[in-house]
């Protein structure tokens, strides 16, 4: 049988269990609360963040509007053709407005100009030389042949002097603005009588001047 002390002795032990020391309350008051700014110092310097943890998105590549492309189907014989005819037709369209390797450079340019730039008496040469070739057939009368050979003579006579006067323009205008040029005025001189003897609406590259422009 208990006592009246030993009662009282029980009640202040069994609380006393459940009582938190002063030394635990200290050490919990003084713990460090860790940041997030402090967490991510402590990290160490290879790791990389993923784009989760930043808050990036990677956008996703649009699909919507995109074609697929399927297996082309093989050209006709005559699709096939007509694709080579638009090819050539491009290039000679294009070498009409350019012209090819020799028709480059600003001296080039120039003896064109001076040629583009007159009316040349080559132009009706191979007309004429073909006047002549049926005119002086054995099956004409003899007055027939003779202005054949005397038109032939004019030609060939015209031919020569427009490019004698065709040579000295340039050889002029050279010497006035390329005097430092390295360009043969021997070639010049032929790359420019062979375009005067040529039918306007063929030359190539196609004249950038007009008849009796000033040069």
């Amino acid at each position: 049988m208990c006592t009246g002390r030993g009662r009282v002795a029980t009640l202040h032990l069994v609380p006393s269990l459940f009582r938190r020391k002063p030394a635990d309350l200290v050490q919990e008051s003084v713990t460090p609360v860790t940041t997030d700014e402090e967490s991510t110092a402590a990290r160490t310097r290879g790791y990389t963040p993923s784009k989760k943890e930043l808050g990036q998105v990677t956008p996703k590549r649009p699909t919507a509007g995109r074609r697929v492309s399927g297996p082309t189907r093989p050209l006709t014989k005559e699709e096939a053709r007509e694709q080579r005819r638009a090819a050539r037709a491009e290039a000679s369209s294009e070498f009409r407005r350019e012209g090819g390797p020799r028709d480059r450079g600003p001296e080039r340019l120039l003896a064109r100009n001076v040629v583009d730039s007159r009316r040349t008496v080559g132009t009706w040469f191979f007309g004429g030389a073909l006047i002549v070739l049926v005119g002086s057939n054995q099956a004409m009368p003899p007055i027939v042949r003779l202005a054949s050979n005397v038109m032939w003579g004019a030609l060939a006579l015209g031919v020569v002097v427009d490019s004698v006067l065709i040579s000295r323009k340039i050889k002029k205008l050279m010497r006035e603005r390329f005097p430092k040029s390295d360009q043969k005025l021997g070639s010049l001189y032929l790359y420019a009588i062979m375009r005067s003897i040529t039918f306007r609406r063929m030359r190539a590259p196609a004249p950038r001047v007009n008849i009796g422009d000033k040069i």
